[in-house]
């Protein structure tokens, strides 16, 4: 395929869509929460990431709307390659960062963590990209990697956040995300309508708050916790 390609048709425009701005959209909502997990606006690092879900669900509906024609894999490449930045690096680097401000934190520990979510996510959206043209399956194969941002940020935002159980959350879902367990996609629209409506209450930052807990961060929580548990109910 590569040798028959011509010079002057490998530009860039040759290949992007609209859809692949929608993921590029998303990469730079991880990257902007990157750079502010490190200054330590960590509600705004939260958002961002949320930011980053929105771009990611939207893409793959945006190329159906056009027709996409993704011959050569760019498409689902730059979706690949952003996922790594808004769910991989990011979330680790936004935990990594939360522990540089709580006394006595397990500074090795966070760490080793932390490289586990990362290596995971690429584990799993390598895998993703290998097996999704020779499986009938039509939902995931392993949890979803969004899924470690949301359940992270919205355990953070729920003001409960521990560093401990943080670390055990996320190694679990590291864990899952390269795990055999079938995830069917989500396609109860109560469930999506409700998370919509909390991921947007969350990015207004709206203070909906009962004993010191933010209400729509925990409802978040326990649905996003929720789903990764759902293999066990198929």
């Amino acid at each position: 395929m590569g040798r028959n390609m011509k010079i002057e048709n490998t530009k860039i425009t040759s290949f992007m869509a609209l859809s692949d701005i929608v993921s590029l959209l998303n990469m730079i909502s991880g990257f902007v929460s990157i750079i502010l997990s490190m200054n330590g606006y960590f509600e705004y690092a939260a958002t961002a990431m949320f930011f980053s879900l929105l771009f990611d669900s939207v893409d793959g509906w945006v190329a159906r709307k056009i027709n996409r024609n993704d011959q050569y894999g760019f498409g689902k490449n730059i979706d690949s390659l952003s996922d790594v930045v808004s769910f991989g690096v990011a979330p680790a680097l936004f935990l990594y960062s939360v522990s540089k401000t709580i006394q006595n934190s397990p500074e090795i520990l966070v760490l080793i963590v932390s490289v586990l979510m990362v290596a995971c996510g690429v584990l799993r959206l390598t895998r993703y990209n290998a097996i999704n043209d020779y499986i009938d399956f039509k939902g995931f194969i392993g949890f979803p990697i969004p899924g470690i941002s949301v359940i992270l940020a919205s355990y953070y935002l729920t003001g409960a956040f521990n560093i401990y159980i943080a670390l055990v959350l996320m190694t679990i879902v590291s864990l899952f995300m390269i795990s055999n367990f079938k995830y069917k996609k989500v396609d109860n629209f109560t469930i999506i309508g409700i998370g919509a409506v909390l991921i947007i209450l969350l990015i207004l930052q709206l203070p909906l708050i009962a004993f010191n807990i933010n209400i729509p961060a925990l409802f978040l929580l326990i649905i996003c916790l929720y789903c990764l548990i759902s293999y066990l109910f198929r």
